[in-house]
C-alpha cells in the first residue's frame, strides 16, 4: 500500500503565501477531491508535488511496504487541465514514441491500437495531426499517458471539463476501475463532481489542506460546509 506523505509544505509568490503549511497523507486506493475556490492554490500544490515548482519547505515522500523515500517526476502522471501535447506529430506517432520511451517501465502487453480503443478514439482519428484534435480529443490522448506508464501518484488538473456526457461518464468509470493501484487526486471546483466521483474530499482553504469527514460527503449539509469554509477566503 502506497502513500503520498506532505509535511509543512510552503510555497510563496512575493509576499502572497499561497502553500503555508500543508500537512496532509494520501493514500492509495481512494480517488481524492481536492477543492478550493479558483485561485486558492491547487494548481501551485500540483505543480509543487509534480517538480514544476520549487516549494519554499517541507518535505514530500512516497511510502512504500513502510519505506519513506524523496517523491521524483517519475512516480507523477499529471493531467493538465488545457492539455500539453507534441501537436506536430500524429496521435499515432506521439504514443508510439511515448511507449518507446517508457518501454523499461510498461508491464502490459497492448499495442497502441489497444490504447485508442480504450478511450475510444476512432481509427480514422490517430493518424491525424494532434494540432487537428478537439480539447476533448487531447484531454483523452493526454491521460492515455498514465494508464501506460501506470505511475503511483496520478494528478488530475480540471480533466473533465472539456468532456461531453458520454465520454465524462467513460473516465470517470475509468478511474475508479484503477484507483485500487494508485493514490488519486483530483482537483475540481464541481461540488457535484467531488460527491459523485470522490471517495474523500480536501479542501485548500487559506493555504492547508483540511479533510471532509467522508460521512458528511454524501450528507444534505456537506454543501453547506463547504460553503462555510471557503466563503470568507481571499482569492489569491
Amino acid at each position: 500500500m502506497n502513500r503520498l506523505v506532505i509535511q509543512e509544505m510552503k510555497k510563496a509568490f512575493g509576499e502572497k503565501q499561497v502553500l503555508k503549511k500543508v500537512d496532509f497523507t494520501f493514500e492509495q486506493g481512494k480517488i481524492y477531491g481536492l477543492l478550493g475556490r479558483n485561485g486558492a492554490g491547487k494548481t501551485t500544490l500540483f505543480n509543487c508535488l509534480s517538480g514544476d515548482l520549487a516549494p519554499d519547505g517541507g518535505t514530500v515522500m512516497l511510502e512504500q511496504d513502510g519505506q519513506r523515500r524523496p517523491l521524483t517526476p517519475e512516480d507523477i502522471g499529471y493531467v493538465f487541465a488545457t492539455p500539453i501535447l507534441p501537436e506536430f506529430l500524429t496521435g499515432y506517432e506521439f504514443l508510439k514514441f511515448y511507449m518507446e520511451i517508457q518501454a523499461a517501465h510498461i508491464k502490459t502487453t497492448n499495442t497502441i491500437d489497444d490504447y485508442f480503443d480504450l478511450i475510444k478514439i476512432e481509427r480514422e482519428d490517430r493518424n491525424r495531426l494532434i494540432k487537428e484534435y478537439s480539447h476533448g480529443m487531447k484531454n483523452k490522448l493526454q491521460m492515455l499517458l498514465f494508464l501506460i506508464a501506470r505511475p503511483p501518484v496520478i494528478l488530475l488538473d480540471e480533466p473533465l471539463t472539456s468532456f461531453d456526457v458520454v465520454v465524462a461518464l467513460e473516465i470517470k468509470k475509468l478511474l475508479r476501475a484503477i484507483r485500487s493501484k494508485h493514490i488519486l487526486i483530483f482537483s475540481t471546483h464541481i461540488l457535484q463532481l467531488a460527491t459523485d466521483l470522490c471517495d474523500e474530499v480536501v479542501v485548500l482553504h487559506e493555504g492547508s489542506l483540511s479533510s471532509i469527514d467522508e460521512a458528511t460527503l454524501h450528507s444534505n449539509t456537506f454543501e453547506a460546509k463547504i460553503l462555510d469554509m471557503l466563503k470568507d477566503e481571499k482569492d489569491v
